[in-house]
């Protein structure tokens, strides 16, 4: 076979081939609407309410502040050990039933510590993760929310 005529036939192979993946490709969009009834409810600031108070760690003087949460999930929230540490963001999120709480603490010692914490409403507790960026440790941690 010649060379030049099988890089000619070649080039015209991966040629279709490619108009064949872009017709795929763009006669089916990646944002495409999903139904109504498969999607998630919006949630609410009232679906945050029982995030919004004073939670105590169990196992020090540590305190969560959770002031307010609007309904996109931005959080003001205070964090205390036990003086105030810089709050980066705090956002509270809901999936299906759950209320999920995410801090980010950047301060002197704190330089990006991360709590990643799930909401057990039969207990009255935060339950979930302390990551300690200093350390490079993450520890299991409960709040209790005070009355």
């Amino acid at each position: 076979m010649n060379p030049t005529r099988f890089s000619k036939t070649a080039g015209l192979g991966l040629a279709a081939f490619a108009a064949v993946i872009l017709a795929i490709s763009c006669g089916q969009p990646s944002d495409t609407p999903r139904e109504a009834a498969s999607a998630p409810a919006a949630a609410t600031a009232a679906d945050y309410q029982p995030l919004v108070g004073r939670w105590a760690r169990t196992d020090g003087d540590y305190m969560i502040e959770i002031k307010n949460i609007a309904a996109d999930g931005k959080a003001e929230a205070g964090y205390f050990n036990p003086r105030p540490i810089n709050v980066a963001r705090a956002e509270a999120s809901r999936d299906g039933g759950v209320l999920r709480l995410f801090m980010e603490l950047r301060d002197s010692g704190y330089p990006g510590c991360l709590y990643k914490l799930t909401f057990d409403k039969a207990a009255s507790r935060l339950t979930g993760t302390y990551f300690q960026a200093a350390q490079n440790e993450t520890y299991e941690v409960t709040f209790e929310k005070m009355k």
